[in-house]
């Protein structure tokens, strides 16, 4: 049985999360403020975190760079804040996702089941072990990435991102196509988690790059390559 972590001060709403979580046949715990939510993710082994931004205690973004400096499982982050900064600052420090609030129960039930598809999909593919570009270096079995005998530090996402762009090189992917194939066929979010996610990449890999090639490249009008 999977187990999801709902780290969330509004009783209501995770009360009303954890019962259609469970109904779907997920075992479900609920953290009410940072600090405690925190030390569940921290002591428990869970397969997905629910993470609200606005908490007492410790706010969504430091426990998320908490949690991703020992972890890699999807965490989907949800707020009532709308703001492109705080969208992107969430993807930037790790999230899988990002939902504003209101939202169904559905919908939310959707993107869980659809992320904790996707994960282990891409963790149990194992079907390139070991890539060698360049002087990038993604060995798949470990997930462990290296440039230049310099460790780099990728999310659960853009290390997924990487490596189903790495192991189809020169091939252009639009935003639309990157999504089913990243963040899966149910994903409700749009074309600008992608950007936002290359973006990282670049910033991440390309300037560690032994030639003036970038890794990534932008194809106007179409979509994102991995150049070789």
């Amino acid at each position: 049985m999977k187990k999801i972590l709902i780290i969330e001060d509004e009783v209501t709403i995770a009360e009303l999360e954890k019962d259609y979580l469970e109904f779907e046949g997920y075992h479900v715990d609920i953290g009410k403020d940072g600090l405690t939510g925190l030390k569940m993710a921290k002591t428990k082994n869970y397969d997905l975190i629910i993470l609200d931004l606005m908490l007492p205690g410790m706010n969504g973004f430091d426990i998320m760079k908490a949690i991703r400096g020992s972890m890699n499982i999807p965490m989907l982050m949800v707020s009532s804040r709308k703001e492109d900064f705080d969208i992107i600052r969430g993807f930037g420090l790790g999230a899988n996702d990002y939902i504003t609030k209101p939202f169904s129960p559905g919908q939310l039930v959707a993107r869980v089941k659809a992320h904790l598809s996707n994960y282990e999909r891409l963790v149990k593919d194992e079907s390139t072990p070991l890539l060698a570009i360049r002087n990038l270096i993604i060995n798949h079995e470990a997930r462990e990435v290296t440039i230049g005998n310099e460790s780099v530090q990728l999310t659960v996402t853009e290390y997924d991102l990487l490596y189903f762009m790495a192991n189809h090189p020169n091939k252009v992917f639009s935003k639309e196509q990157l999504l089913d194939q990243i963040w899966g066929m149910d994903y409700f979010g749009d074309g600008a988690t992608v950007t936002v996610h290359i973006g990282k990449l670049r910033d991440k890999i390309d300037k560690h790059s032994t030639t003036q090639t970038p890794f990534f490249e932008t194809v106007w009008g179409a979509g994102y390559r991995f150049r070789v």
